[in-house]
């Protein structure tokens, strides 16, 4: 897939839930909620500033993020397969 998101927005590919609970206990699928975890998959070059200057990103390909649960992105289908585009500033953390 060649995909380049524009100035400060980044492609996401949401992790999946977990079907276990700790204990080894199978969950439903109706107990299932997608988690606010997601890797980066591409971004873009960075935020455009008024003076015309481009802001470098703090996110790059591979970063583990995380993002509220009531968020503004768009969720687009690509090759059959379900991701998220969103705008940097609404990331909450990178996980290490």
């Amino acid at each position: 897939m060649n995909f380049t998101p524009l100035y400060d927005h980044v492609l996401l590919k949401q992790m999946e839930p977990p079907t276990q609970t700790a204990s080894g206990l199978l969950l439903p699928s109706s107990e299932l909620e997608k988690p606010q975890q997601a890797e980066v998959l591409a971004v873009g070059i960075g935020k455009l500033n008024k003076d015309g200057s481009v802001s470098s990103m703090s996110v790059a390909v591979g970063d583990i993020v995380l993002f509220g649960k009531y968020h503004s992105g768009e969720k687009i289908t690509l090759d059959g397969t379900e991701y998220l585009i969103m705008k940097e500033s609404e990331l909450l953390a990178k996980m290490n």
